[in-house]
């Protein structure tokens, strides 16, 4: 079975709102609720390369019972509903495929509460990751890359590059306020660390894409600053050896903060973006977190394994600044990837495997994408077994688009072979319905369609995304 038809999603049929809809909703919100097009066309489009989908409206909210209030609005006239948070998403989360409200929560930027002395945080839906780590004295550790909101985040499981260390959201979210399909506010969850009371509906909420509620506050695991941090970059004479360098790592039980991955590709874009200098060859860039004298063994074993496999140019970063400035052109690598290749769009998917079998899917994945003559690049948080390739493809070329396609296939079912998945942190969104399939069997879709059906019975929160209606 393929991925959902690419762009064949988007030709579910709309209807237009109801007018006593959009007339309760002006009446409640104001100006707060939009039909103009350039608002509808921001909220229709995210990172991922299928067209714009707009909804019909926006409705911008500012706390929980106002949310509650649009779900109830909404499940009374039968209209699709979409949560919104800063739009970074990759697989067509945010995209309005049939229509209906998105619900931006954008708006939801308090932090509630800080507890230091135990190490938790309450923020609301719209706090995006840098905000709160600006405010505190402590650190939350989920960098997925783009500045996403806390609920963003949670709501696509959201890992990024200190997962292999700190955990992804699934670890990091404790508590949370979700408004149900039906309009009703559920909290669920504490502020301790663990729990045997019933039902675990935290991590039931924690990566349903807008399928089960939509989340308005969430308590968060904080961690205390690391005592010394260091990063560092190494190159190497092909991925494979990259890749190699990880899993010995892992396998050892350094206990690395960060290790990515950069192809040649992916480093020769950051290098023009961002005038890094670096070797143009791939890469892995690490960080260690702990104590002065942790730091220096970690990075001293790291370095010892990296030369036996052919590692060279072990360089150190220990300012702020520079680690700064590595980090910030890594993020940045999405981007500068297209701008190397101007008029193209990514096509990105990710997977994650048993870190045993890393080497073998990406030297097969490398395979594939030189034989195919597209333009790509590989960046991974490869420290968890989780990687990306980008194929860059001419806007509007559809032989290069489904050469793409064909690629992400052949990757993500190598990846379910092997007892991995078909996304590490992307979701599945409209982009990997097909493959979720293959991966999670009929029972257990069944069980999804079960939990959906219990939580928004009217079928009105962000249909179209995760299973086929």
């Amino acid at each position: 079975m393929s991925a959902v038809p690419h762009d064949a999603a988007t030709e579910a049929p709309r209807r237009p709102l109801p007018e006593t809809l959009l007339a309760a909703l002006r009446t409640r919100f104001g100006e707060r609720c939009s039909t103009a097009e350039a608002v509808r066309l921001q909220h229709g489009r995210d990172e991922s390369p299928f067209p714009v989908t707009p909804p019909d409206a926006v409705v911008f909210c500012e706390s929980s019972e106002e949310v509650a209030f649009v779900v109830r609005l909404a499940g009374e006239h039968r209209v699709p509903l979409i949560p919104y948070g800063t739009g970074s998403s990759l697989e067509g989360h945010l995209l309005a495929v049939q229509g209906g409200l998105s619900v931006d929560v954008s708006r939801l930027t308090r932090v509630l509460r800080i507890d230091a002395d135990d190490l938790t945080a309450t923020v609301e839906a719209g706090v995006t990751r840098e905000q709160l780590n600006a405010e505190l004295g402590l650190f939350f550790p989920v960098d997925p890359g783009a500045n996403a909101s806390i609920g963003g985040m949670a709501a696509t499981r959201a890992s990024g590059t200190n997962a292999v260390r700190y955990g992804t959201m699934r670890e990091n979210v404790l508590a949370l306020t979700v408004v149900t399909g039906t309009g009703e506010v559920v909290r669920t969850g504490t502020r301790a660390r663990k729990s045997a009371a019933g039902y675990d509906l935290t991590r039931l909420f924690v990566g349903s894409e807008g399928t089960l509620g939509v989340m308005t506050e969430l308590t968060v695991r904080l961690y205390p600053l690391p005592e010394a941090v260091s990063a560092a970059v190494c190159h190497f004479p092909d991925v494979a050896s990259a890749v190699r360098t990880t899993i010995q790592t892992i396998q050892l039980g350094v206990p690395i903060a960060r290790c990515e991955l950069l192809d040649v590709n992916a480093v020769r874009a950051v290098n023009r973006q961002s005038g890094l200098g670096l070797r143009e060859a791939p890469m892995l860039l690490m960080e260690f977190h702990g104590s002065p004298a942790g730091v220096q063994e970690q990075a001293e074993t790291v370095q010892a394994i990296a030369a036996e496999l052919g590692g060279e140019d072990f360089e150190w970063a220990d300012t702020p600044e520079e680690r700064s400035r590595l980090w910030a052109a890594r993020h940045r690598a999405y981007f500068a990837g297209m701008q190397q290749h101007p008029g193209t769009r990514s096509v990105t998917t990710d997977t994650c495997v048993p870190i045993s079998r890393l080497a073998e899917i990406v030297e097969a994945s490398v395979a594939d994408a030189e034989a195919s003559g597209l333009p790509y690049y590989i960046v991974g948080h490869v420290g968890d077994g989780n990687f990306h390739l980008a194929y860059l493809v001419r806007e509007g070329d559809a032989a290069q688009r489904a050469t793409a396609e064909a690629m992400s296939e052949r990757m993500v079912r190598r990846a379910i072979a092997m007892e991995g998945t078909c996304s590490g942190e992307h979701g599945v969104g409209l982009h990997k319905m097909g493959f979720l399939e293959e991966e999670a069997g009929a029972g257990g879709i069944a069980l999804m369609r079960a939990v959906k059906q219990a939580l928004d019975p009217l079928g009105i929160l962000n249909p179209g995304k995760i299973f086929r209606a």
